[in-house]
């Protein structure tokens, strides 16, 4: 390799490649399961290559032993998992509004394949899912994704240790603030499933020879996609502005 680059070049370049690698492999849009694995990893190798005279003059030298060198490049790998996973997190928002969604409308039961998951999900969750991915890419959402890799390097430097702690805290943050967006998403369908609920007992009550079921379950399924429909627009402005603002930290 001396005839190449230097020993000092290879190793900076292989921090580089095993951050950006890890990231990629979680990132969203970018790092989705229906993506080849050796497409991320050469789009991670050539980010690495282009990004590596940026910050190849802040990588510390080459430790002496082999323990020095693989506890770096674990540390790296694992900043890099850190972003990818916490990015990662906030697309369960809008998982969890398909979800709740899927519940109050009685579609529950309705599971399709989710490209974006490994494992099936309701079909409202996955369009919401898909639906995210479209706006992060028509939005050049994906654009901050580079912008946060960058800036990475300014925020988790080479020569400084992991912080768990805070890692975790951030990681819990995340996690609740995205179950929490996801049912302020699913609000108009929550509360109108609740109004049309309380309708029903009360009609029950009154007319107890009258079958409620027959007649409440499929106007409850129009009524609730009709009202999810006409709140798609919002929700998708609403999700990629709170997005956006978790990407501002990194970026």
């Amino acid at each position: 390799m001396e005839h190449y680059a230097t020993a000092q070049q290879v190793f900076a370049a292989g921090l580089v490649f095993a951050r950006l690698a890890s990231m990629i492999m979680l990132m969203p849009a970018i790092g989705e399961i229906f993506v080849p694995i050796r497409i991320r990893l050469a789009f991670a190798l050539a980010l690495a290559l282009m990004l590596f005279p940026v910050v190849g003059s802040l990588i510390p030298a080459v430790p002496q032993s082999v323990s020095g060198v693989a506890g770096a490049v674990i540390k790296e790998t694992l900043i890099g998992l850190l972003i990818g996973v916490i990015l990662r997190f906030f697309m369960s928002s809008l998982a969890a509004a398909g979800e709740i969604i899927s519940i109050q409308s009685t579609l529950g039961f309705a599971q399709t394949a989710n490209p974006t998951q490994a494992a099936p999900s309701t079909t409202l969750g996955t369009f919401l899912g898909l639906m995210g991915l479209v706006l992060i890419m028509a939005t050049n959402l994906h654009h901050l994704f580079l912008s946060a890799i960058v800036r990475s390097y300014t925020l988790f430097p080479f020569t400084r240790a992991i912080s768990v702690p805070d890692a975790a805290t951030l990681a819990i943050q995340t996690v609740s603030g995205s179950f929490a967006l996801g049912f302020q998403l699913a609000a108009p369908v929550v509360a109108f499933s609740l109004i049309f609920n309380i309708a029903t007992g009360l009609v029950g009550r009154v007319m107890p020879q009258f079958q409620i079921f027959f007649v409440a379950s499929p106007l409850m399924v129009l009524l609730a996609l009709s009202i999810f429909a006409l709140s798609l627009g919002v929700i998708g402005v609403v999700w990629i502005d709170h997005y956006r603002d978790l990407l501002a930290v990194f970026a």
